[in-house]
């Protein structure tokens, strides 16, 4: 187990290691805030461009479900006439320089959260290691009118026209420390001062929206065939999950009546061969995020399961109102 996985086997909860780290997180919070107020003043550099730009991030650590977000937001907004275009940071790939994204980029790269939004959103998309770099090359080379950040809520130097915070159980569960003593990257104040407040798998509170992730489908890596889930109740399975809480994928197959050897991996993590049963008469169950790094490798009774992401009409006319608006202002 590495440092930063037993780090944050503690922010669930108050201990000797919370108390330990709380000077730590006190740096952290007070370099935050002067960083914060450093591009509030113009004392860094803020970009601006002359399309809308939409981020979607999250106060916790890790994985909240922002690109499914991303992916579902682009759709719905593609839908209503709009030319969306995405930029990422790329996280677990190599690139550094901005860099253009297609369905068939390798993962290892570009990040494999880029590469699942172009395969599933089929829009435009740009990684950076500096994300106002990825905006300028999205607009040099596609005809976009809106930019849709994946992540960069706290990344000031992306001007932004409007932003919207993922809520999950990581922010509720938490201690409510910020880094490295507990999960945030920001403190909840921050919610008050974002445009739109989404809430994953759970009842919204009072001025949230909510978001909703369901599996039934499954595709085969090598042949593209789609199956109900059903279709492996009773089979001898294997699990598979590199993301930032495995437990939520394991959850999804137990609704679904499936049992299964779990393999939890690190988010981002890099599968090689090894990783995983190469016996052709094993049948696998991965996340679509993992499923885009075993596609080279993969055996006849490999599946990725298919995630279903459900938001309201309200929140996409909301978004638009927004985008609209600052616009017009702008």
């Amino acid at each position: 187990m590495g440092v930063g996985t037993a780090i944050q086997r503690h922010w669930d909860r108050v201990d000797a290691i919370t108390v330990l780290l709380m000077p730590l997180s006190l740096l952290y919070g007070l370099v935050v805030r002067a960083r914060a107020i450093a591009y509030r003043i113009g004392v860094f550099k803020i970009r601006q461009w002359n399309v809308p730009v939409l981020v979607v991030g999250n106060l916790t650590v890790g994985g909240s479900g922002k690109t499914p977000l991303v992916i579902k937001l682009a759709q719905a907004l593609q839908a209503r006439g709009w030319r969306p275009g995405v930029v990422s940071r790329g996280y677990g790939g190599r690139v550094r320089a901005a860099t253009v994204v297609t369905s068939g980029s390798d993962p290892a790269t570009v990040g494999d959260e880029p590469v699942l939004i172009a395969r599933m959103a089929q829009v435009p998309v740009v990684v950076a290691r500096k994300r106002p770099d990825a905006v300028d090359r999205l607009l040099a080379d596609s005809k976009v009118d809106l930019v849709l950040s994946d992540d960069g809520l706290q990344h000031w130097a992306l001007g932004r026209n409007a932003e919207i915070a993922l809520i999950d159980e990581t922010l509720d569960r938490g201690n409510g420390f910020l880094l490295p003593a507990g999960p945030l990257r920001e403190s909840r104040s921050r919610l008050s001062r974002v445009d739109l407040r989404v809430r994953r798998d759970a009842a919204p509170g009072p001025g949230e929206h909510a978001m909703y992730t369901t599996a039934s489908v499954a595709r085969n890596l090598l042949t593209g065939e789609e199956v109900s889930l059903s279709s492996f109740v009773g089979l001898s399975l294997i699990a598979v999950a590199g993301i930032h809480r495995p437990e939520r994928f394991f959850t999804m197959l137990h609704e679904a009546d499936l049992k299964a050897q779990e393999m939890a991996f690190p988010d981002h993590h890099a599968f090689v061969r090894e990783d995983l049963s190469q016996d052709p008469g094993q049948t696998i169950l991965m996340t679509w995020k993992d499923a885009v790094k075993c596609e080279s490798f993969a055996q006849p009774r490999w599946w990725a399961v298919c995630q279903e992401v459900t938001i309201s009409e309200q929140l996409v006319t909301e978004v638009e109102q927004l985008l609209r608006a600052s616009s017009d202002g702008s």
